[in-house]
């Protein structure tokens, strides 16, 4: 079973980057594909980014194409979220997620992997 463990989230000016990292705790875990959701207060939870177990796919929501990059390395066992022009709507819990083989049940923010505890973005104008 895999556990996940995020990291990296805090306090950034609207313009700035911070970069998350989920570290994964398990010798399988390069099979697995792995995700980013965030949560604003009073929302529900959403899809941000996916990569597949090569990291050569990627999959991103409409509003953070262009700004955030998913990547992983699988020596590691990371996957990590580099955020660049942030924005105070990106203000939200961060959550990494894992599954065992569909990006598409991250993109639907279904995972039936383990999820990690959240870390904290928030982007201030």
């Amino acid at each position: 079973q895999v556990q996940l463990a995020a990291s990296g989230g805090g306090l950034v000016q609207a313009g700035g980057s911070l970069i998350l990292s989920c570290a994964a705790f398990t010798r399988t875990s390069s099979n697995y594909v792995m995700g980013w959701f965030r949560q604003a207060p009073g929302t529900a939870r959403e899809f941000v980014a996916a990569i597949d177990w090569s990291g050569r796919n990627t999959y991103y929501a409409d509003f953070v194409k262009d700004r955030f990059t998913i990547f992983r390395d699988n020596a590691l066992n990371t996957a990590s979220l580099q955020m660049n022009s942030l924005k105070p709507e990106d203000t939200g819990v961060y959550f990494c997620a894992a599954d065992p083989s569909s990006t598409s049940r991250l993109v639907r923010a279904v995972p039936t992997g383990p999820w990690g505890q959240g870390t904290q973005v928030t982007v201030s104008s």
